[in-house]
């Protein structure tokens, strides 16, 4: 049984990530073959449009942080070679030169949203979340999303960055990230707080102040966004904002580009990320020890070596 199932039928190219016990997690062999396929069919007149889709629950997990945290602790391979080769599958992503359409359901994160959110057409069904969750592992919110999440209105991109919280399908419409949503969503099923205060609350460049007005908000909404970031890595929610403020200015291939150098600084001392991916995926026991232990203890020269 092949990962990514690949037909062509009546004009349109077929994807079909099929990895449903990992929720179709990317592997490196997955990222390959997604990319070589989509290579060959943008040549190819047989092929006038692209679909993606996901079997079982959900579209994508991700790339497969499991594998990569294998790659560092057994110290074979570059693991910034994984990234580079995930980025460019997205760039091409972003760039194709036919119709490509995405059809979300379930979980979409991170490299999920990397194979579909740049794509001309997204189209998310009744139930599906969208996530950034890189803070959670030690990571920062790549695969090129910066250049959206940097665009969104009233700084829920900055929301989605540092909590690394779910969106739903209809909030994904709302701000801009899916173009069509198939069905309204379960009354009571949002995920993201309203505009005004909060997004005050999340502006400017300067991540203790903006954890200042959220901890001392009387909005309940706001004071559980700043727990939950106190729970994410202090020094991928540092450089996240930092990266997220610079993408504001740039171009999409700018944006891979900081990317890569984001993954060469964060896989080189790849301690938060190692730490991190056993706290959630392997041993679960969701304690991690954070290189930093508070946003506080976070220098300002760290955040700055993350973009040398």
């Amino acid at each position: 049984m092949s990962l990514v199932e690949a037909r062509v039928e009546n004009g349109a190219g077929h994807l079909l990530l099929n990895r449903p016990a990992a929720i179709n997690a990317l592997s490196s062999a997955m990222i390959d073959q997604l990319y070589a396929t989509l290579v060959d069919w943008a040549e190819d007149p047989a092929v006038r449009e692209v679909v993606i889709a996901g079997a079982g629950r959900g579209f994508c997990a991700g790339a497969d942080v499991r594998e990569l945290r294998q790659v560092i602790i057994e110290e074979r391979g570059d693991p910034v070679d994984f990234l580079a080769r995930e980025y460019r599958l997205d760039a091409l992503v972003a760039t194709y030169p036919k119709p490509y359409t995405a059809r979300l359901h379930g979980i979409v994160m991170g490299g999920g949203m990397g194979v579909s959110i740049h794509g001309s057409h997204r189209v998310a069904a009744l139930g599906t979340t969208l996530a950034m969750p890189e803070v959670t592992i030690g990571l920062w919110p790549d695969v090129g999303m910066m250049y959206h999440l940097a665009r969104l209105p009233g700084e829920a991109g900055t929301y989605m960055a540092l909590t690394g919280l779910t969106v739903t399908g209809a909030e994904a419409g709302r701000l801009g990230l899916v173009n069509i949503v198939e069905t309204a969503d379960e009354p009571g099923q949002t995920g993201l707080p309203g505009p005004g205060g909060l997004a005050e609350a999340f502006a400017g460049d300067d991540i203790l102040a903006i954890m200042d007005r959220l901890e001392a908000s009387s909005d309940p909404a706001a004071r559980h966004a700043a727990a939950t970031i106190r729970l994410r890595s202090p020094l991928s929610v540092a450089v996240s904002l930092e990266a997220l403020r610079r993408a504001r200015h740039l171009s999409q291939a700018a944006v891979f580009d900081q990317d890569l150098r984001m993954g060469a600084f964060f896989l080189g001392e790849p301690a938060d990320y190692v730490e991190g991916v056993r706290a959630q995926l392997v041993d679960k026991d969701f304690t991690p020890r954070w290189r930093y232990p508070r946003l506080e203890d976070v220098p300002a020269a760290a955040v700055r070596a993350a973009f040398d």
